[in-house]
C-alpha cells in the first residue's frame, strides 16, 4: 500500500510540475525520464530470460500428474480471464472514455528536451529473450543441469535486487515525470478520467471472475460456493495488503485447509500457483492495455487475431514474476511493446495504471488459487483429508 501512496503522490507532484516548473527543472525531469525509460528497456529482456527460465526449470518438482494438472488449470484460468477482460474492456471502455483521447505523442514536444541523451540498448529483443528462456528452462528441467539451474537462480536474484532496490523505488519519480509531460500537453484530466474508469472496470471483472470460478466449481463439485469463497477471504485480504502472492502463501495454505483441501495437495498447489496462476493480474493488464490504446493517438485497439496471441504470451511472460509489487507489469512490458506496439509514453502509463490497482489483481490471483487446489484434488483422484494444509498457530 505504501507504493500506491507514493505513486499517487508522484502523479500529483507531476501534475504540479508540468504546470509550474521553470525551464531548468523541466529539463532535469526530461533527462531523468529519458535515462530511466531506457534503463527499463534494457532490463526487460533480462527479466524475461531469468524469471521465465528459472520458473520453467523449477517445474520438475513434485508428481508429474499433479504438476500437469496444476499448470494446465492455472494457465487455462489465466487465459480465460484475459479473454473476459478484453471482451468487457473493448465493449465498455470506448463508451466510458469517449472524448478522453490523450495527447501523449505531443507531450514530449510540450516538455523541455533532456540536457543530454545516452543510448542504452537491450542485449536482445523480446522474442529472442522468450525463446532463450524456453530453450534453457526446458533443457534444465529435462537434463537436471544443476550448474545452469544455479545460474538461472542467481541471475534471477540479481534482477530481483535491481527491481526491488532501483526500479520499483524510482517508479514514482518516473511516473511524476510522465505526468508532468501530460500536464504540459493538457492531457492530465483525460488521463485521470481513464484511471478511474479502468479501476472500476478491473475490480468489477475480478469479482465477476471469482464468482464464475467459485460458482462453477461449487456446482460441479457439490460444494457451497459462498462457503468456499468465505474460507479464502483471509488470504484475499492479506494479498490486498501485501500486494504479493508469495508473501500470502502461509495464509493461503491455512485457507485451503479451511476449504478441506488435502494437506499434500494444498502444500504443493498453493505455493506453485503463487507464481503461475495470474488471473487477476491478467484482467488488470488487459483492461489497462485496452484503455491506454484507446487514449493514445497512434494506437488502435486490435482485433482478436492480435489480442489472443498477446493474452497467450502474457500468461507465459508473467510466470514466476518477481514477488515485489508491480512484478507482473514489469515482466509484461516487453510484449506490450513488441506485440501491441506501445511506445515509451504508453508503457509508462501502463505502469502507473497497473500499480494503482495491483493489490486487487494480486488478491484475485490468490483467491483463485483455492479453486485450482480443489480441482487438482478432484481430477487427481485424491480424497480430501479434512485437515488443514498447515497447523494453525
Amino acid at each position: 500500500m505504501k507504493l500506491i501512496l507514493k505513486l499517487l503522490a508522484g502523479m500529483a507532484l507531476g501534475l504540479l510540475l508540468g504546470l509550474f516548473a521553470p525551464p531548468p527543472l523541466a529539463a532535469l525531469l526530461a533527462t531523468f525520464k529519458s535515462l530511466f525509460g531506457q534503463f527499463i528497456g534494457f532490463m526487460i529482456p533480462l527479466i524475461i530470460v531469468f524469471y521465465i527460465m528459472s520458473g520453467i526449470a523449477s517445474l520438475e518438482r513434485g508428481s508429474g500428474r499433479m504438476l500437469g494438472l496444476t499448470v494446465g488449470l492455472a494457465y487455462a484460468s489465466t487465459i480465460l480471464s484475459g479473454v473476459l477482460a478484453f471482451s468487457a474492456a473493448s465493449t465498455v471502455l470506448p463508451q466510458w472514455l469517449s472524448g478522453a483521447a490523450s495527447a501523449a505523442p505531443q507531450a514530449a514536444e510540450a516538455m523541455a528536451q533532456p540536457l543530454f541523451k545516452l543510448e542504452i540498448k537491450p542485449l536482445f529483443d523480446v522474442m529472442t529473450a522468450l525463446t532463450l528462456a524456453f530453450v534453457f528452462g526446458l533443457g534444465i528441467a529435462a537434463t537436471g543441469a544443476e550448474r545452469l539451474r544455479e545460474v538461472a537462480e542467481q541471475g534471477k536474484g540479481i534482477v530481483e535486487k535491481v527491481l526491488a532496490r532501483v526500479l520499483v523505488p524510482l517508479l514514482p519519480a518516473y511516473i511524476a515525470c510522465v505526468f508532468a509531460e501530460m500536464a504540459a500537453a493538457g492531457a492530465a484530466l483525460a488521463t485521470l478520467k481513464t484511471f478511474g474508469a479502468v479501476l472500476l472496470l478491473a475490480i468489477a471483472l475480478h469479482g465477476l471472475w471469482l464468482a464464475v470460478l467459485y460458482g462453477f466449481s461449487g456446482a460441479l463439485l457439490g460444494r457451497n460456493p459462498l462457503s468456499l469463497l468465505r474460507a479464502m477471504l483471509p488470504a484475499y485480504f492479506t494479498a490486498l495488503g501485501t500486494m504479493s502472492s508469495a508473501a500470502t502463501i502461509p495464509v493461503a495454505l491455512r485457507s485451503a485447509g479451511n476449504m478441506r483441501v488435502a494437506r499434500p495437495v494444498a502444500n504443493f498447489v498453493m505455493p506453485l500457483c503463487a507464481t503461475i496462476h495470474l488471473c487477476g493480474s491478467t484482467i488488470t493488464l488487459v483492461s489497462c492495455a485496452t484503455a491506454v490504446m484507446l487514449m493514445t493517438d497512434g494506437l488502435a485497439v486490435p482485433g482478436w487475431e492480435v489480442m489472443l496471441p498477446f493474452i497467450l504470451l502474457l500468461g507465459v511472460t508473467m510466470v514466476a514474476a518477481p514477488g515485489a509489487p508491480g512484478g507482473g507489469v514489469m515482466s509484461a512490458l516487453g510484449i506490450l511493446s513488441s506485440v501491441l506496439g506501445f511506445p515509451e509514453a504508453s508503457l509508462a502509463l501502463m505502469i502507473a495504471l497497473y500499480l494503482a490497482q495491483d493489490s486487487f489483481g494480486t488478491a484475485c490471483n490468490v483467491a483463485g488459487d483455492g479453486v485450482i487446489a480443489l480441482w487438482v484434488e478432484r481430477l487427481g483422484g485424491l480424497e480430501a483429508a479434512g485437515e488443514p494444509a498447515v497447523q494453525n498457530g
